[in-house]
C-alpha cells in the first residue's frame, strides 16, 4: 500500500472512531459536534460547502432539520454508527477517491453501488411477477456472492442493494452481511418473513437497511401481493421501529396507485410507523409480460416529481424519485453510478435495462467493468439535454436500439427482446416517448429553468 493510501485510511479510521463515539454516547445531543468532526476531517472546499448546506438546514428548523433530529432520537445507536461508518465514511468519503484512482490509472469506471439478485425465489406469488417459478438451483451460490462482494469491496465499493426474489428467503445472506460488516446493505423485501428473532439479528448487524415494498394501503397492497400481506408488513414495521432499525419503503407507482402513495395520509402513516425514507420507481414495461397500460401518464409522471420535492421540503422524511430526480445526478445513472448482477450473473446496466454483454461468473469484478457496453452508454450521456427525460428505453428508445446495432448486447429477458425486435412494441415505446416529450419540456423549463447537474453526466 502506497504512503498516500495509508494516510487516507488513517484519516478515514480517525473519522469513524470520532464519529461513532459521538453517536454511541448521545447522538441527539452530539449532532453539532458530529458536524464539526466531519468538517475538520473532510477538508476540500466543495465537500465542506455541501456539509454546511445540510448544517444550515438543521439549524434553521427546516423539514431536513426535523428529519435529522428525528433520526438521531429514534434510531438504534449501533444502526446509526454503522450508517455513519459504512455509508458516509467508507462508501462516500473513502470509496469515491479510491474508485476515481482506479479510473485514472486503469481506465475502468466503477459504480458507487452494485445491485445483486442472489436468487429469484420468493414466498409470494404477486400478480405480474414470475419470481415464484424459480428453484434453488437458479440461485447464485454463497461462495460466488462472497467472491463478488469481497472483490468489489477491495475496489472501493462499499454499498450493495440486494434484490430478488425475496432477499430474506436466502438464509446465507445474513452470513454475508455479518462477514462484510464495514459495508452497507439495502435488501428490497416484501416484509412478510420477519419475526422478533430475525428483527433482533438485523438490529445486531446494524449494517442492513431494509426497504419494504408497498403498493399503498391495504386495498392496493393486498390486491397485488395477496390477502393479509399489508398487515404482515405493518407488523414488520412495528418490529423495526421498536428496535430502532433504520428502514424505508419502496413503491412502484402506476396509474392505479399514484394518488395514494404520494398522499399526505400515506406519508404520515409511514412516518408514524418509523420509516425513514421512501424510494419511488415508476412502473416500467419490462419482464416477461411488459405492459404499457400500467405506466404513468406524462402528467402523472411530472406530478410525481413535484410531490416528491414538496414532501422533502415540508415533512421530516427523505424521499427519492428514481426518474424525476435525474436532473440532480446528470440524467441516467445506469452503468455509471450503479449496475445490476442478475441471478444468472449477467451484468446489466440497470435493474430495468435487461441487457448484457458480460457474465461475471468466473471473472474478476474489475475485468467485467471494462466492457464496451457500459463505456458506450456513458459516452452518450446525457441522452437528452432535458434531464427529465433520462431513460434510454422509455424516453429515448432510439438509444438502446443504436447501441444494440453497434455492440452485440444480449437481451436477458423477453421484455428486453421485444424492445429491440418486436415492431409493434417498439412503436408503443416510441409513442410513450413522444407523448412525454412536450410535457417534460414544459416542466424542464418551468420547474428547473432548463438547468441540471451536467457535470455528473459522464460520471
Amino acid at each position: 500500500m502506497k504512503v498516500i493510501d495509508i494516510m487516507k485510511k488513517s484519516v478515514k479510521d480517525s473519522l469513524i472512531k470520532k464519529g461513532t463515539k459521538l453517536l454511541s454516547e448521545n447522538p441527539e445531543k452530539n449532532i453539532e459536534k458530529l458536524f464539526d468532526v466531519i468538517r475538520k476531517t473532510v477538508k476540500d472546499k466543495e465537500s465542506i460547502e455541501k456539509i454546511n448546506v445540510v448544517y444550515n438546514q438543521y439549524k434553521n428548523n427546516t423539514a431536513i432539520g426535523d428529519y435529522i433530529r428525528n433520526l438521531m432520537k429514534t434510531a438504534d445507536s449501533n444502526c446509526l454508527q454503522k450508517f455513519f461508518s459504512n455509508f458516509f465514511a467508507n462508501a462516500v468519503w473513502y470509496g469515491m477517491p479510491k474508485r476515481a484512482k482506479i479510473l485514472q490509472e486503469k481506465g475502468v469506471k466503477l459504480p458507487f453501488v452494485i445491485l445483486i439478485s442472489p436468487s429469484m425465489r420468493c414466498n409470494l406469488s404477486c400478480t405480474g411477477c414470475y419470481a415464484a417459478n424459480y428453484s434453488k438451483e437458479d440461485d447464485i451460490c454463497y461462495e460466488e456472492v462472497d467472491r463478488i462482494i469481497g472483490e468489489a469491496r477491495e475496489l472501493g465499493i462499499y454499498y450493495f442493494i440486494i434484490l430478488g426474489g425475496e432477499p430474506f428467503f436466502i438464509d446465507y445472506m445474513l452470513d454475508i452481511y455479518k462477514k462484510y460488516n464495514d459495508c452497507m446493505f439495502t435488501p428490497f423485501t416484501n416484509g412478510t418473513l420477519f419475526d422478533e428473532k430475525l428483527a433482533d439479528k438485523i438490529k445486531k448487524l446494524g449494517n442492513v437497511i431494509p426497504m419494504i415494498s408497498l403498493e399503498g394501503f391495504e386495498e392496493e397492497t393486498d390486491k397485488r401481493r395477496g390477502k393479509g400481506v399489508f398487515k404482515k408488513v405493518m407488523n414488520t414495521m412495528d418490529l423495526f421501529k421498536d428496535r430502532g432499525i433504520l428502514f424505508g419503503v419502496s413503491t412502484a407507482t402506476s396509474r392505479n396507485n399514484i394518488n395514494t402513495v404520494v398522499s399526505d395520509e400515506f406519508i404520515d402513516m409511514l412516518i408514524k410507523k418509523g420509516s425513514k425514507m421512501s424510494w419511488y420507481f415508476i412502473f416500467m414495461p419490462v419482464g416477461n409480460k411488459p405492459d404499457i397500460k400500467l405506466m404513468l401518464t406524462p402528467e402523472q409522471r411530472i406530478y410525481l416529481g413535484k410531490r416528491t420535492r414538496q414532501i422533502r421540503s415540508t415533512k421530516p422524511y427523505f424521499v427519492i424519485d428514481f426518474f424525476n430526480d435525474a436532473p440532480y445526478v446528470g440524467g441516467c445513472i445506469a452503468g455509471k453510478y450503479y449496475c445490476h448482477i442478475n441471478s444468472k450473473e449477467d451484468l446489466e446496466p440497470c435493474i430495468f435495462a435487461h441487457f448484457a454483454t458480460e457474465n461475471i461468473k468466473g471473472k474478476k469484478v474489475i475485468d467485467v467493468f471494462k466492457n464496451e457496453f457500459f463505456r458506450e452508454l456513458i459516452n452518450r450521456q446525457p441522452y437528452d439535454r432535458n434531464l427529465l427525460r433520462p431513460c434510454m428505453m422509455i424516453d429515448n428508445p432510439n438509444i438502446i436500439r443504436e447501441v444494440a446495432d453497434k455492440i452485440k448486447i444480449k437481451p436477458t429477458d423477453e421484455g428486453a427482446e421485444k424492445m429491440l425486435h418486436d415492431e409493434d412494441f417498439k412503436k408503443k415505446l416510441d409513442k410513450v416517448a413522444s407523448d412525454f416529450k412536450p410535457v417534460a419540456d414544459k416542466a424542464w423549463k418551468e420547474d428547473f429553468n432548463e438547468k441540471g447537474n451536467y457535470k455528473m453526466s459522464k460520471g
